[in-house]
């Protein structure tokens, strides 16, 4: 009876919390005074459903510490459970099935396969995961964000607000349980970007997903629930918005 009663538990807690990271560490370029400490110790529980901000200066930890929590990198130490999965023991190869399907990505860098229409970028993904109805779910995806006259169009023949505007219908087609956005307007212009933003939380709005933002923009971080700052690899400060306690 105990056992199925921590299983519940750990059930309940993944379900209710995504991310729950204790003590966090990287360390990259070996060990000792010949590897650089990245991330220093972080603590960090994300509700599900929230939108959490990562503020920081460049070099504070915030891209590194998302290639942690999304599986990109793993970390050098602690624990870390993201989306039900103890990322803290899987392989790369482990972590790389452990995304699928929970996941989505969205970067600065478009990521887009130049040899791939916008359809085809958007449900090559979803096809990897067995997704049945992986392509007439693309084509939607790409209704959904303002590209239904583009389905057939490749990355050379889309702007950047177009190219990212796949990127975030590849992120949310498979309906994840995380989003992570790692400054998803940098190369784009500010009316761009604003638009791009507008449709990132339009999206997350409509999964229920928790969102993950990383920006340098403190305005912006404004319109998450919570904001997290970082510096030298440590959180140095975690408030909830104004629009939170609105």
């Amino acid at each position: 009876m105990s056992t199925n009663s921590s299983a519940a538990t750990a059930v309940s807690m993944s379900d209710t919390h995504p991310v729950s990271a204790r003590n966090l560490t990287l360390r990259l370029g070996g060990d000792g005074d010949a590897g650089t400490q990245i991330l220093r110790g972080i603590d960090l529980d994300v509700p599900k459903g929230q939108t959490l901000a990562l503020l920081g200066p460049s070099g504070s930890g915030k891209s590194s510490l998302m290639a942690v929590l999304s599986g990109l990198e793993r970390a050098s130490g602690g624990e870390l459970m993201v989306a039900g999965q103890n990322f803290a023991t899987l392989s790369e190869d482990e972590l790389a099935l452990a995304r699928r399907g929970r996941i989505g990505i969205v970067l600065q860098a478009f990521h887009l396969l130049p040899t791939m229409t916008a359809t085809e970028n958007v449900a090559t993904p979803m096809e990897l995961d067995n997704v049945a109805d992986a392509w007439p779910r693309a084509e939607a995806e790409l209704e959904a964000v303002g590209l239904g006259h583009r389905l057939t169009h490749y990355p050379t023949q889309l702007s950047g607000g177009e190219q990212q505007r796949v990127a975030i219908a590849r992120a949310t087609a498979s309906r994840p349980d995380l989003i992570f956005a790692d400054e998803p307007t940098g190369n784009l212009d500010q009316t761009t970007g604003e638009s791009i933003i507008e449709m990132l939380f339009a999206r997350r709005a409509e999964t229920g997903a928790t969102l993950i933002l990383i920006t340098h923009d403190p305005e912006l971080a404004k319109r998450c629930d919570r904001i997290v700052t970082l510096g030298d690899g440590v959180i140095v400060s975690d408030t909830m918005s104004a629009k939170a306690a609105a």
